[in-house]
């Protein structure tokens, strides 16, 4: 069978059964094997994985994914592409299971325990760019056994999650990213190797779960309540962007109490901080009001 990365294939499988890009799940599929190589070597992917696929598409990817790995559970959101996966892309791989669901709604303790024994498992994905940001979180934040998230993003996105203080990309996700995961940009992807072709270029990126967070804090939760709070309102002063936040409610005269302990400037905004400062002012602040979030 002739692999899903050459566009006539992919072009024969689409007429076929007739399917129509659904504007409302992103649908981008690509048809560059050397872009699917790099994926399958930026995942490190080896015999001894399972592989947790989000939107395998027509399963171009997926594939690849089962030739290289020992089994791969491939979770797809639009149930018109459930027939195409089964009965015929994917027919003659006995190490692939396809699930129709929202990989926003599964619980993936429970699909860990129950099809890799708990173990932990690769996540590799040709994401929609509009909900990008949303389930790469969702997979950082969720204390579910992962090694790795290799994913295909927006390149603006990429530069977004790799980003320094002080740097014009730097923002929340920069910091949500940087504390749970080490980021490699394995490649950059023209818009010409998908169908159809994306106005954007894209990136694939590969996410290396840490076991430690590079800060220790007293409340995860308070130091990025603050973190949100200082980028949605990033030309503010940290003072006024915190102050203001219907999240939190600290007192002007609190956060510039906790900005002097910490050495930093009272004029000084969000974009100058990295991990290390927020950790220490949110830490300052959490000891001032304990639990209660008042200041």
């Amino acid at each position: 069978m002739a692999t899903l990365g050459d566009p006539k294939k992919t072009i024969e499988i689409l007429n076929k059964y007739h399917f129509v890009f659904q504007k409302k799940f992103g649908q981008n599929f690509l048809i560059d094997t050397h872009v699917l190589d790099k994926i399958i070597r930026a995942a490190e992917i080896t015999k001894e994985d399972m592989v947790l696929e989000i939107g395998p598409g027509i399963g171009t990817l997926t594939q690849y994914l089962c030739e290289n790995a020992r089994k791969v559970v491939a979770v797809e959101i639009d149930k018109m592409l459930i027939p195409i996966l089964k009965e015929d892309t994917l027919a003659e791989y006995d190490n692939v299971e396809v699930i129709n669901a929202d990989i926003l709604k599964v619980d993936l303790n429970k699909l860990v325990e129950e099809k890799n024994e708990g173990k932990p498992v690769k996540v590799v994905a040709n994401l929609p760019y509009y909900i990008t940001t949303p389930i790469v979180m969702s997979l950082l934040e969720q204390d579910f056994p992962i090694k790795s998230i290799t994913v295909m993003v927006q390149k603006e996105v990429a530069d977004r999650m790799k980003a320094e203080p002080g740097t014009p990309d730097f923002g929340a996700l920069s910091l949500a990213v940087q504390y749970r995961a080490d980021t490699y940009i394995a490649a950059n992807v023209p818009p010409n190797c998908f169908m159809p072709r994306p106005a954007v270029g894209s990136c694939v990126i590969r996410l290396a779960k840490k076991e430690e967070p590079p800060v220790k804090v007293m409340s995860e939760t308070l130091m990025f309540k603050m973190i949100r709070a200082a980028f949605n309102q990033r030309r503010k002063t940290l003072v006024n962007a915190i102050a203001n936040s219907p999240e939190l409610s600290f007192s002007k005269e609190a956060v510039t109490a906790a900005l002097v302990k910490a050495g930093i400037r009272e004029d000084e905004r969000g974009e100058k901080l990295g991990l290390k400062e927020f950790g220490e002012l949110s830490d300052i602040l959490f000891q001032r009001i304990g639990q209660k979030g008042e200041g």
